[in-house]
């Protein structure tokens, strides 16, 4: 395979039919004519290419319309197998799927924390391989691993911009470090694009045409899926949304702009907000030696008193919840979205709170509400989407295969950016 995501490029014929048996889970040769719109000839030839390589299977047979019984296929899943890592200051999540996004096994370990980033890719390398024993996978059938954190990306992994908590990471190029150490293919993305994937490989989406997938980790994010397809916009950082500015003169970011939705809704400014009650901190552990805390244990604990009643936490829960419910009415508006789900290590603690507010928003405000709705959900996968979705992006590797870059016509470069993924050894 070929580093980070920049967008999505056309798929083979192969590709495309195993894509379509993946989401029908049994068709007929005859049901991926239709589905497709290729020729019998092509499908044939597909089909013969995914039988030899083992990644589809015949079925049994179709009932009856008359004349010979249809031989049905369907995906081989347990044929391949992808390794996706959601890479956070605050934890790191492993999952292990099969070929049709079927999670195998899971692990939560630290945090990326102060430690240093090749101490920290050792330990991934490491955990990786004890995950893919565990279930005894054979290391040849792991496709690759996909890789995700906090944006922003760069032009390459080694982008000189970085959230704080990941500071030290900016410029550490950990897709091919993380490749040489693994042995794997790496493929890489932010966090809130691959959530977004997750939720949509899952099936958290349903069928909606536009949807987003709104993120809070330890920072504020979007991904949108459109058309079945995941947009990254032309360097891979479309859904920013957390860096949307709602107070021109507010506080400043750390991305260089001022009053935007991260740095005034964000499970920071939560604790911040909750550490200058002092009552409040006292009351759910915010005081003493902080020095071992993260946000995100912070916010969790904000949160827990807030599911126990505490009326000042719930409050401060809320205020953050008004600000991200505005960002996603901008969203919509922007998009004109027809689902929107919240997903995130961070709202799969206080999805609770979040959830009506941002409901009751666009059902107040978005501006097409006339026209259609906005479905908005609390994802069931939201602790682990994102790692979902960065298997998920490996196993499109083999859906839409990674070859030699081809060049594009200089007309549709722009709209059909390539993948680069860094090979392992």
């Amino acid at each position: 395979m070929n580093g980070p995501v920049r967008g999505t490029p056309h798929a083979s014929s192969k590709a495309a039919v195993l894509d379509v048996i993946r989401a029908a889970g049994t068709i007929s040769r005859v049901g991926l004519v239709n589905a497709t719109g290729l020729t019998g000839a092509t499908i044939s030839t597909a089909v013969r290419k995914l039988l030899d390589e083992g990644l589809v299977a015949e079925t049994g047979h179709a009932e009856s319309t008359g004349g010979k019984r249809r031989v049905l296929l369907q995906l081989n899943a347990t044929s391949r197998f992808a390794l996706g890592v959601h890479l956070d200051h605050s934890g790191i999540t492993y999952v292990l799927t099969d070929l049709a996004g079927g999670v195998v096994a899971r692990i939560i370990k630290p945090g990326a924390g102060t430690r240093e980033p090749a101490e920290v890719v050792a330990r991934m390398a490491a955990d990786t391989a004890t995950l893919i024993a565990s279930v005894g996978v054979e290391h040849d059938r792991v496709l690759g691993i996909g890789l995700v954190s906090p944006g922003p990306l760069g032009a390459s992994t080694a982008t000189a911009l970085a959230p704080p908590a990941m500071r030290r990471w900016a410029g550490y190029p950990v897709d091919r470090e993380l490749a040489a150490a693994a042995g794997l293919p790496v493929v890489v993305d932010n966090d809130a694009t691959a959530a977004a994937l997750g939720e949509h490989w899952s099936r958290g989406m349903g069928s909606a045409s536009t949807s987003a997938a709104l993120y809070m980790g330890t920072g504020i994010g979007a991904g949108l899926v459109i058309g079945g397809i995941t947009y990254r916009g032309t360097s891979g950082n479309a859904g920013e949304i957390g860096h949307v500015c709602l107070d021109v003169d507010g506080p400043p970011c750390w991305c260089g702009a001022r009053g935007c939705v991260e740095v005034l809704a964000g499970p920071e400014a939560v604790v911040t907000a909750a550490q200058a009650d002092r009552a409040l901190a006292e009351r759910i552990g915010l005081t003493g030696d902080r020095s071992r805390s993260s946000p995100a244990a912070d916010f969790a604990a904000v949160s827990r008193a807030a599911r126990r009643g505490d009326p000042e936490a719930t409050a401060l829960l809320e205020r953050s919840a008004r600000y991200i419910a505005v960002a996603a009415r901008t969203l919509a508006n922007v998009m004109d979205v027809e689902f929107v789900v919240l997903t995130g290590p961070s709202f799969a603690i206080a999805g609770s709170v979040y959830l009506p507010v941002v409901r009751e928003e666009l059902g107040r405000s978005f501006f097409a509400r006339g026209v259609h709705p906005v479905d908005v959900r609390l994802s069931h996968t939201a602790a682990t989407a994102p790692a979902i979705g960065a298997a998920a992006m490996v196993l499109q590797s083999e859906l839409v295969p990674l070859h030699a870059p081809q060049r594009l016509p200089e007309n549709l470069a722009a709209a059909e950016p390539e993948l680069t993924v860094v090979p392992g050894p």
